[in-house]
C-alpha cells in the first residue's frame, strides 16, 4: 500500500504517483477551471440543437403549436445553459434591444397560447431584430470559409450594410 507522502507533483502534466523504488504510475490530470463548466455548456448546445430541430419540425408540420412551443422552450433553456443565466438576461434586456426582445418573447408566449402562425412571425421579427449585429460576422465567416466567388461577393455586400457588431 502506498502512503500519501509518496505523492509528488509533476512538472505541469498533472500529479504523478511515485513509489519508493521510483516506479512512475499513470499521471492524474489537473482540474482546469474552464473544464469544470464544460459539461453544462455541452448540454446547452445539445438542448439548443434539439430546440432548433423541434422548431423546424413544427414549421414543416404546418406550424404545429406543441412542437413549436417545445422547441422554443428548449432553445431558450439551451441558450441560458451555454452562456449562463445572467448573461442571457443581460443580452435580452439591454435598453436598445428591448423592442426585439418584446417581439421575440411575445411570440414565444403567443405560440404557447396556441396561435403558432402569428407567434412565429413575431418571433422571426424579434430574432432578426435581436441578432442583426451578429449576421455580418457570420456572413464574413461563411464567405471566408467557403471562398465561393458568388457567395463571397454576396456576403461582402451584406457585411458592408451593417457595421454594428
Amino acid at each position: 500500500m502506498i502512503s500519501i507522502t509518496e505523492w509528488q507533483k509533476a512538472d505541469g502534466n498533472g500529479i504523478s504517483l511515485t513509489t519508493p523504488k521510483g516506479h512512475l504510475s499513470h499521471p492524474l490530470p489537473k482540474a482546469h477551471p474552464i473544464t469544470a463548466s464544460l459539461p453544462v455548456a455541452e448540454i446547452g448546445v445539445g438542448t439548443t440543437g434539439f430546440g432548433i430541430f423541434f422548431i423546424l419540425f413544427g414549421v414543416f408540420l404546418y406550424f404545429d403549436s406543441v412542437l413549436l412551443a417545445f422547441g422554443n422552450l428548449l432553445f431558450l433553456t439551451g441558450l441560458s445553459l451555454i452562456i449562463g443565466l445572467r448573461r442571457t438576461l443581460s443580452f435580452f434586456f439591454q435598453r436598445h434591444k428591448l423592442k426585439g426582445t418584446s417581439f421575440f418573447l411575445g411570440g414565444v408566449v403567443i405560440v404557447l397560447l396556441r396561435w403558432p402562425l402569428l407567434g412565429m412571425f413575431l418571433e422571426t421579427y424579434g430574432f432578426f431584430s435581436l441578432f442583426k449585429g451578429f449576421f455580418p460576422v457570420v456572413f464574413g465567416f461563411l464567405g471566408n470559409a467557403f471562398n465561393i466567388p458568388f457567395l463571397s461577393v454576396l456576403f461582402q455586400r451584406l457585411q458592408d450594410t451593417n457595421s454594428m457588431v
